[in-house]
Order: structure tokens, then C-alpha cells, then sequence
């Protein structure tokens, strides 16, 4: 048996576990890693240099793919490079096994060259680190290595998925010898088959008859990927006891399905950005949740939050199926561990309820139960108490899209970046998968939402919510769905800051990205704090003079760009034209920091005094 055998071994355990994918940046101690994995015939291996975005390229495939991803890099700092993507993996619960060749330990802190601390890299921001042995003479040392990578891989699996390291010590020599053959022996596999929670008798009767007794019930969707099973049961729920469903973009809530509970009663909410700033008492009492239901992960939408702090739910139930629960709004009163769509399908039963045997969904009038009812609309107060509830939220939520629409389509408008994103989200191509890059870009998504009807899915990066690695998850996900359109919409920080995400070798023809270059870091004239500051120009803006050509013409890209609305309209179709062939497309649309602040400033007014 070869002296590395075990190591050889490696790429089969992940290929029968399902693994298709590696991506591993080129390094001398991680060669027998490099050369397993290169010629293992069943992998689909890719060379990116740099280990950041190598790692976010990784997370991008196994994001799209809902599969673990395999990364590889040398021993020192290259691993360290993984940190960021491996933070996000973390906290976005995405698969990945990293892989990170190490000095053997008698030259750890001997001053041996490329040589660092690697045991358990990425601590606490990892669900487990895996060592791997340094010798493989005795059988039971070749039996522990591949046991720990079936247990490494199965693990990076269980929910919350996420990552995990393994870590593998390696003695010279580890090149093989000219002509030497690699051989892949049969591997012992170890699986795990995951079951899905159900909530006892007893305890879902409890929950039924709670729902039942309370007419203020509030569905609130983290990010979540899209679910279509998951959307259905939602309408369904929705229309069963008349309960709104708000959920941001990245909540993935707001593509159409069917059968239609009523689209104008239970289509799920997304513009809590805009009618959740609005100076309101009335609206505000008149939106407050007696029972709150939460599940995904992050939300974007700052004034959503801040509200569900403000005006508590007297009760809040959270459904997840296991792991880690957050008390994002400090009213967690009770965790459910179901998959969220079980959990809604397990309340509803076999057959919608009928709207009428929820408590208080009769015609019979209920004084002072609906106080506000929205802009342009009466008050009532004998209108029927199953609206008191959801009609505010329609109300609100459908004058917010009216706004924005007529504000941002209003003539004479300088050229500025909130209109030409809300042009450009307009024709994002049905069935796209739409990345957000951080800072504004996400936060302007938000606010504009996708035009009614849109298939697209939505993907950001909202696990730690940084800049580096949106570039390279969106080429991840492009490799990955080459049949599929992949947009990302991202700001010039966040693209300059990610270059490398483009220094590869494979072709991406799928993938627009729609470039809004302020020549700054414009999010912090559109925050309080620092735009009121005198250093805002030279400490905070980060202000530079790039612009996306040479990259483009580095990396191979298509190139466009549009500084008027006029350009933009024209070029905005050729630049969403499929292509089969070629590359990536970059459209660099360039404009002012300050009139985009100003503009912005306008907008921020406009819903403060327009809402009566």
C-alpha cells in the first residue's frame, strides 16, 4: 500500500458521499491533496489562486447546488485567506469542506517556512476542525483517517448545515514518482439519514387552539432559499387565519405560486422598508402583532426590527428544526423544531380552515379593533374583525409599492443610482439567481423589491453581511447553474474589493454584473452619524478613481457602461441578452455620491410627508 494511501482515499469518501465539486488554489505541501483530487475521474475540480475567493467561489457552488463543496489550500496563511467565506458559510448554514494541508506537528513553532498554528483555524466560526493523523503505518491510523472525513462530510450536512476543517499533516516526500499511478481503494462509507421533526398530538392541538384564540397573528421570513412547497403552505396558512406574511427580499417570499389563496389577501409583503419609516402613531399601534412567527435567518429591513423591539408580540414562536435560536427581537417565547414548511402544513391540516371559524372573522362589528386602515381609506370601525389585522398591512404595503413607483418614475430626475437600480431590477430575467452584494446595494434591493410576478431568487451574503467574497460567490453560483442567468447587483467598493473573484479559467456566459460606481463608498452620506461628520470625505467614502474597464479587460469581460438614464434604457437589454459563448458582462453605471445622497435625501422626505 502506498505510504499515502489514506490521503489518496480522500476524493472517493467525498464523491460517494455526493461531492462533485472542489475548488483549491495551487500550493507545494498540498500536493498530494492537488493530485488526488486532479485525477480522481468523477470530481469537477477547479484552480482559483487566490484562497478568499476560492473559498467564496466554493460557497457560491454549494449554495446553488444545496450540496457540499470540497476546498483545498497548502498549509500557512492560505487558510487563513478561507476565513471570511468560512465565517459566512457559518452563519448562512452552507456546506463546506475545507481542506488544509499542515506542516507535520514536530515543526509547528520550529521557524519552519509556511508553517502556522493550524489545528481548529477558524475556531468557533466552524461546527467542527477534524486531524487527520500524520502516520499511516498502523491499520488503525488509515481505519481513523477515513472516519474522520465521513464523519467531517456527514457533519458539514447535519442542520445547521455549515463548515468544517479538516486538517491534514503531511510528510515529505509527497510528490509521486514519474509514471506512479494514483489508486482510489474502496472506501467505507458512513451515512447519515436525517429525519424530519414532528410536533406531538397533543402539543399541536395547543398550538391550534392558540392561533385560533388570537386574532393578531404576524408570519415574519428571514432569509430563506427559495421553497415552493414552503410558499404554498404559507398562502395557505395566510388565507386560514387571515395572518400577513412579511418577509424581505432575501426571504425568497415573493415569487408567485399556486393554487391562489386570493392574491390580493395573502401574497406575501416586502415593502416594510418603506411604510415602517413612516411617522405614524395610528399605523404603527394598528400593525402591532399579538402572536409574532418567525423562521429563516437574517433580516435586512433595520425598521422592521426595530419595531418588533419597540411593539412587542406577547407571544413569539420561532420555527427551526435544530441548532442555535436567536431572540432577534428580545419577545422569543417559544421555539418549534420543524422544518417551517411542515410546521405550517402540521397547523393547517389535511383541509384549509374556513376563514369563518377563526375567533372574530364574522360581520359582527368589534369597537376600537381597527383604528387605522390606511392612506385613502375611511375609518370603519364596523368592518369585520378578521380585517382588522391584515387590512393595515395590505394598505400599508400597497401604497409603499404605489410610492415608490410614481416617485422614481417622476420626470426631470438628475441621474442617480436609486432610480437606475430600480431600471435595472425591472428587466432582471425571469428565473434569474439575483446576488446582492452588501452595503447599499442590498439595502436598495430591499427597498425597490422586483416587479410583480418575478421568478428571480435572491441570494446575499447576510451572514456577516461583509463586502469581500460577493463577487466570487456569484461566479460560484454561475459555475454551477450554467444554465442559468446570474445577476449581481453590487456597488464599486465591494466590486474593486473582490477582483480576484474574476482570476480563473472557466468561462461564465451566464453571469451580468451590474456595477454602481459612485466613485466612493456612497452608503455612509445616506446613514446618520457619518454624513453629519467632517472627516465623512477622506476616512469614511473611501473615495477612489477606478472605474471597471481595465478589470474587465484583464479578466476577459464584456464591457458597458451608462452615465444617463438614456444610455442606460438603451444598453440595459443588449447587456441582458442570453449568450452561450464568452464571458461574464459587467455594466458599469457611474454616478455622483452627492446627488445620489441628495437624491436619496428627497426620497426619505417624500414618504415622511406623503403618507395621509
Amino acid at each position: 500500500m502506498a505510504t499515502l494511501q489514506p490521503i489518496h482515499n480522500i476524493p472517493e469518501i467525498c464523491a460517494q458521499h455526493g461531492i462533485t465539486d472542489v475548488v483549491l488554489s495551487p500550493g507545494s505541501r498540498s500536493a498530494p491533496l492537488t493530485i488526488a483530487f486532479a485525477r480522481h475521474p468523477e470530481l469537477r475540480v477547479r484552480v482559483v489562486p487566490d484562497e478568499r475567493a476560492a473559498a467564496f467561489i466554493g460557497l457560491g457552488l454549494a449554495q446553488a447546488q444545496r450540496r457540499p463543496v470540497a476546498l483545498v489550500c497548502t498549509s500557512g496563511t492560505a487558510g487563513l485567506n478561507y476565513a471570511p467565506a468560512v465565517a459566512e458559510a457559518f452563519f448562512q448554514q452552507i456546506p463546506l469542506v475545507v481542506f488544509t494541508a499542515d506542516r507535520p506537528p514536530e515543526w509547528i513553532d520550529q521557524l519552519d517556512g509556511q508553517t502556522i498554528r493550524q489545528p481548529n483555524l477558524y475556531g468557533r466560526h466552524a461546527k467542527a476542525a477534524f486531524e487527520l493523523p500524520v502516520d499511516f503505518s498502523h491499520a488503525d491510523a488509515r481505519w481513523q483517517a477515513g472516519r474522520l472525513v465521513n464523519e467531517a462530510i456527514n457533519l458539514s450536512q447535519e442542520f445547521p448545515a455549515g463548515p468544517v476543517q479538516v486538517n491534514v499533516p503531511l510528510r515529505e516526500p509527497f510528490y509521486p514518482k514519474a509514471g506512479e499511478e494514483i489508486v482510489y481503494e474502496p472506501v467505507k462509507i458512513s451515512r447519515e439519514v436525517a429525519g424530519a421533526p414532528q410536533l406531538p398530538a397533543a402539543e399541536l392541538q395547543v398550538l391550534r387552539r392558540q392561533l385560533r384564540q388570537t386574532p393578531r397573528v404576524l408570519v415574519v421570513a428571514g432569509q430563506h432559499r427559495h421553497d415552493e412547497p414552503l410558499l404554498l403552505a404559507l398562502r395557505r396558512f395566510g388565507a386560514a387565519y387571515q395572518a400577513p406574511v412579511v418577509g424581505d427580499l432575501i426571504a425568497n417570499v415573493h415569487q408567485p405560486v399556486g393554487p391562489d389563496y386570493d392574491a390580493a389577501r395573502t401574497a406575501p409583503l416586502g415593502r416594510q422598508d418603506v411604510f415602517m419609516v413612516v411617522p405614524e402613531a395610528g399605523l404603527r399601534e394598528a400593525l402591532r402583532p399579538e402572536l409574532l412567527i418567525t423562521y429563516g435567518q437574517s433580516l435586512i429591513s433595520k425598521a422592521l426590527k426595530n419595531y418588533l423591539r419597540d411593539y412587542p408580540a406577547t407571544q413569539h414562536w420561532h420555527v427551526q428544526p435544530a441548532g442555535p435560536v436567536a431572540d432577534t427581537f428580545r419577545s422569543l417565547t417559544r421555539i418549534i423544531r420543524m422544518e417551517p414548511a411542515a410546521f405550517f402544513e402540521s397547523i393547517l391540516g389535511s383541509e384549509d380552515l374556513d376563514p369563518g371559524s377563526v375567533p372574530g372573522a364574522t360581520t359582527a362589528a368589534k369597537p376600537g379593533r381597527l383604528s387605522w386602515q390606511g392612506p385613502g381609506a375611511a375609518r370603519d370601525e364596523a368592518a369585520a374583525p378578521k380585517d382588522a389585522f391584515t387590512t393595515p398591512w395590505q394598505r400599508a404595503n400597497g401604497w409603499a409599492t404605489d410610492f415608490v413607483r410614481e416617485f422614481l418614475t417622476q420626470p426631470q430626475q438628475l441621474f442617480n443610482e436609486f432610480t437606475a437600480i430600480y431600471r435595472a431590477l425591472q428587466l432582471v430575467p425571469d428565473g434569474a439567481a439575483l446576488h446582492l452584494a452588501n452595503s447599499m446595494a442590498v439595502r436598495y434591493a430591499n427597498i425597490l423589491g422586483l416587479p410583480a410576478g418575478s421568478t428571480a431568487e435572491v441570494f446575499a451574503n447576510r451572514g456577516t453581511s461583509g463586502i469581500d467574497g460577493c463577487n466570487s460567490t456569484a461566479v460560484g453560483a454561475a459555475l454551477a447553474q450554467p444554465e442559468r442567468p446570474i445577476v449581481l447587483l453590487t456597488g464599486d467598493v465591494a466590486f474593486f474589493y473582490d477582483r480576484n473573484g474574476f482570476w480563473h479559467n472557466y468561462p461564465t456566459p451566464n453571469l451580468r454584473v451590474i456595477l454602481v460606481n459612485n466613485h466612493a463608498g456612497g452608503i455612509f452620506r445616506l446613514i446618520d452619524g457619518p454624513r453629519q461628520q467632517p472627516e465623512l470625505e477622506e476616512f469614511f467614502e473611501t473615495r477612489q478613481a477606478l472605474t471597471a474597464e481595465n478589470t474587465a479587460r484583464d479578466f476577459g469581460l464584456r464591457y458597458f457602461t451608462a452615465t444617463s438614464f438614456a444610455e442606460l434604457d438603451k444598453v440595459l437589454p443588449v447587456f441582458f441578452a442570453p449568450t452561450a459563448t464568452g464571458n461574464a458582462a459587467v455594466l458599469e453605471i457611474t454616478t455622483d455620491s452627492a446627488t445620489n445622497a441628495a437624491f436619496f435625501e428627497q426620497y426619505r422626505a417624500a414618504v415622511r410627508t406623503s403618507f395621509s
